[in-house]
């Protein structure tokens, strides 16, 4: 059996040092707030060049807190992709907003500032740009659209740790930037954990608070805030395992650039890469009309695959409210039809790779 990924792989190659950071979370005996988190924040901000970065419990609260900080809530519409994963849309709603959908460029499956144009209201208060599957987003239109519309920027970046736009990491784009270190994410914890950034002072100060209940100062809250806070153990992996993220991604373009080559005589769509942009491949995503057929072909081969995502937000029966119908959203309705993600991570071998590629291969003789 060929995985999707192997956490145990990445573990085998730092665990000497991950076990080292763990032990020090043991013996130091504090693991919420401590000195690992703020370390982590610390490192983190550095490695992305942003002043500011703000520890929580999840990718999902990093965006529905950002969003909080910015003053966003009941009776505000939020912009983002129509393809995006459900989380994104989730902690739009927590908010109380309203997520509102538009369509996608397809050939780098993510927001454009023409299709975020045509859906700006009275309402709208921010844009929430989703650099899908490790790809960015083209920012300079949208930064330009938000501008001139007096709207928030908030970038999710769940997937795309490390990665760039026009030479500048992504996450220091917009006012404020989510970032989500699930296990399978470029920089993985284990368990639960994100991050908020922002060049902001007072931003990343309000987020301190709401991650926090909303203290300014123990048991005095100045506002209504939530329980999302980065603990101690998941810091000290992170701080690990944030010294190998460069090295890991250009494992993954490796091994995507590899795909790139043994695909390249098949009728599949494959991943795209702007001019402008550097991949992170979070994802190795293909497209394909036949993509169900695909997938249960090498499923039948003992290679293991998984669709992100199936459905637009707009089409999910959590999101019936909006009002939406098949149709609406092309680009992004078809992109869910057709994709199909391919085993792709650091340590993926190679010989591995190959008989994905030759699998993939038989299927259109």
């Amino acid at each position: 059996m060929i995985p999707f990924v192997d956490f145990k792989a990445q573990f085998k190659n730092v665990e000497v040092e991950i076990r080292a950071a763990i032990d020090r979370v043991l013996e130091r005996g504090w693991y919420i707030l401590g000195e690992e988190g703020k370390a982590f924040e610390t490192e983190f901000a550095a490695y992305l060049d942003i002043p500011h970065a703000v520890g929580v419990g999840s990718g999902t609260d990093a965006i529905q807190l950002a969003l909080w900080a910015l003053g966003i809530g009941p009776g505000d519409e939020i912009i983002t992709a129509a393809n995006t994963c459900v989380p994104t849309v989730t902690a739009i709603s927590c908010t109380g907003a309203t997520p509102v959908p538009a369509d996608i460029d397809p050939e780098t499956m993510t927001l454009t500032a023409d299709t975020v144009a045509e859906r700006i209201t009275p309402k709208t208060k921010a844009i929430v740009p989703v650099h899908l599957y490790g790809h960015p987003c083209d920012m300079d239109p949208i930064l330009s659209l938000a501008r001139s519309k007096n709207l928030y920027v908030v970038e999710d970046c769940a997937q795309a740790h490390g990665a760039l736009y026009k030479g500048k990491k992504c996450g220091t784009l917009g006012d404020v930037a989510a970032f989500s270190f699930y296990p399978t994410k470029n920089l993985g914890a284990y368990g639960d954990a994100g991050a908020v950034v922002t060049a902001d002072e007072s931003v990343a100060e309000r987020l301190r608070q709401l991650r926090n209940y909303g203290e300014k100062k123990r048991y005095y809250h100045n506002l209504k805030g939530a329980n999302s806070r980065l603990d101690e153990i998941q810091a000290a992996i992170l701080r690990v395992k944030l010294k190998f993220l460069d090295q890991w991604n250009a494992a993954r373009r490796k091994r995507a650039a590899l795909y790139q080559q043994q695909l390249a005589s098949l009728p599949l769509h494959l991943p795209h890469e702007a001019t402008w942009a550097h991949h992170v491949f979070h994802l190795y995503v293909v497209r394909s009309p036949q993509r169900d057929q695909l997938m249960q072909h090498l499923k039948k081969n003992d290679i293991a695959t998984l669709l992100h995502y199936p459905l637009p937000f707009h089409l999910q029966n959590a999101y019936a409210d909006l009002g939406f119908h098949p149709g609406a959203f092309p680009h992004a309705e078809q992109c869910c039809q057709q994709v199909l993600s391919l085993p792709l991570y650091p340590e993926l071998p190679e010989e591995n790779l190959s008989k994905i590629a030759q699998c993939l291969q038989k299927a259109f003789l």
